[in-house]
């Protein structure tokens, strides 16, 4: 079983640990929030005074962070971890960031002769705690092979995009699109239920229709339509209105710098960033459904 230093329990990376863990891998964890790491601690891991402590003499590194700037300041600018890793230790990063920004730390990496991987997520925090999450890895196929392993014991579906930062590059698509998704499932709903339909029912139709998807199978956006999504837990836990906008926002950059056009991920970004305008920016972004429905 392998070393493992996990920086950045959050909503995401708290469960991540804690499966490798129950795989029985011994994980060594860090979080700016002490609740988060006793957590974690809890559940059998190892705790550090700081990401300098817990990435020593560590076959695996792995980061979930909430921006770019965090996960430069880790490795490269404050914390400086590529100076203080072994040679042998590999970096999976699964923050969800700018492609250019992870191909910047993994060129400071092999300029010092270690191998590192962006490896974003996509599943969720049910998936994250059920290690169901599906990776998308950016990095060379010698370093995939060596964390894909590690990554099986935290997802189900585990794939190979490319290069460094191709696996920013199709999470931020795959993102962009279910904000798409969720938005136009809420607006449909949110149109059943000012015309009298039943929320629950009408999901079941749709469903079962050719309006199906993501969100009407296991995330439905109206309260009490389907008992464990957020939407039913006053729209708490899950993926946050902020982050979904901060990927939009990615997503966006992308697309001018590629000069591609993306008018409905455009209007989606719109739509999440007035929702975190609103005050709804630590709610679960299928709390988007309040701009279409008469919900408090």
């Amino acid at each position: 079983m392998a070393k493992i230093a996990f920086i950045g329990l959050g909503n995401m990376g708290g469960p991540m640990a804690v499966n490798l863990v129950k795989a029985g891998h011994e994980v060594t964890v860090f979080d700016l929030v002490p609740a988060a790491v006793q957590a974690a601690v809890a559940e059998g891991a190892q705790s550090a005074d700081s990401a300098e402590a817990a990435a020593t003499s560590k076959d695996f590194v792995i980061s979930m962070l909430p921006a770019q700037q965090h996960v430069e300041g880790l490795y490269i600018d404050q914390a400086g971890l590529l100076d203080i890793v072994d040679k042998n230790t590999v970096i999976i990063d699964s923050s969800t960031i700018a492609a250019e920004s992870a191909q910047r730390v993994a060129a400071e990496a092999d300029k010092r002769g270690i191998k590192m991987v962006d490896a974003p997520v996509s599943g969720g925090v049910g998936g994250a705690k059920a290690g169901t999450l599906s990776f998308i890895v950016g990095g060379s196929a010698e370093a995939f092979e060596q964390v894909k392993p590690i990554l099986e014991a935290m997802g189900k579906n585990i794939f190979h995009a490319g290069d460094s930062g191709a696996g920013q590059v199709a999470k931020v698509c795959n993102n962009m699109l279910l904000a798409i998704l969720m938005a136009g499932t809420t607006e449909a709903i949110g149109m059943g239920v000012k015309n009298g339909l039943d929320p629950a029912v009408l999901s079941d139709i749709m469903s079962k229709s050719s309006g199906n998807n993501w969100a009407l199978q296991v995330y439905n956006p109206y309260p009490g339509v389907m008992e464990n999504a957020p939407a039913s837990n006053g729209y708490q836990g899950g993926f946050m209105v902020d982050l979904m906008a901060k990927d939009l926002g990615l997503a966006f950059d992308s697309a001018v710098k590629s000069r591609c056009s993306i008018p409905m991920g455009s209007m989606a970004r719109n739509l999440f960033a007035m929702h975190a305008a609103n005050g709804n920016g630590s709610l679960d972004f299928s709390s988007i459904q309040k701009m279409f429905a008469d919900l408090d």
